[in-house]
């Protein structure tokens, strides 16, 4: 996006000319924001560190490569980071990247911020902004080298699938994020979502499976509380891989 050019406002902020509220289907929905004293102190000291402002989006000049120490090392994107389990224990193994974890759950942010203190891992920024819009507005074609996104919200009513993330619009912006030979790792705990998952995947010319099926459990991936939860119900995890082609 050029200097001279505004982007389209941030989910939750675009009004019409008559003044009312756009309406959006996003991908998730605004749990409650109420912090623990540990949480609310760790808010307090640790996002100016970690988290990028919503508002900081609004500069047409800003790129998401100048929030982090080394704009030039390679992007991973993690799409729902949750309280921050992956995104620690991975960010700190990978210090020669940057990482961006886009969680909207306020308290999610907070909890990271408690476990990036205990990795010390100084390669991570946090984004509370939806993550369809950020990967559409705020990255860039071929920028991105890994896209993490473990389990995402499975909307299982039927009703609501339209709110999943994985659909043939956002698998399309997604590959183009990618760079060639870029990959995206996913998980799951619900079959039929993994199924749609694979099905949209598959067809998008952009992208290749790296395996012929479900992909093995990706080993450094932590074991989280909302893996152990679908084990705890006895659902089957899924792992996918995809590749972008050249």
């Amino acid at each position: 996006m050029s200097s001279n050019q505004v982007r389209p406002a941030r989910p939750h902020t675009g009004v019409t000319e008559d003044g009312r509220r756009l309406a959006q289907v996003l991908t998730y929905t605004r749990r409650g924001s109420r912090m623990t004293a540990r949480q609310s102190a760790a808010w307090e000291r640790c996002r100016e560190r970690w988290w990028i402002p919503d508002e900081a989006v609004d500069d047409p000049a800003f790129d998401v490569r100048s929030a982090f120490a080394d704009p030039g090392a390679p992007l991973v994107v993690e799409i729902g980071s949750g309280v921050g389990e992956a995104t620690a224990a991975l960010a700190a193994a990978r210090p020669s990247y940057n990482v961006l974890a886009v969680e909207v759950w306020q308290p999610g942010v907070a909890e990271t911020f408690l476990r990036l203190e205990e990795t010390g891992a100084e390669n991570v920024r946090l984004l509370s902004i939806d993550a369809v819009w950020s990967t559409e507005h705020l990255l860039g074609e071929r920028q991105v080298s890994e896209l993490w996104t473990f389990f995402p919200d499975p909307w299982p009513k039927k009703r609501h699938h339209r709110r999943r993330l994985v659909n043939t619009s956002f698998a399309r912006l997604a590959a183009t994020r990618l760079v060639p030979g870029g990959v995206w790792r996913l998980a799951t705990d619900w079959a039929e979502y993994a199924e749609q998952i694979t099905s949209v995947l598959d067809a998008e010319p952009l992208l290749d499976s790296a395996y012929d099926g479900p992909a093995p459990r990706w080993a450094a991936r932590p074991l989280t509380r909302f893996e152990r939860r679908g084990i705890r119900a006895g659902r089957e995890i899924t792992d996918l891989t995809y590749r972008r082609t050249p």
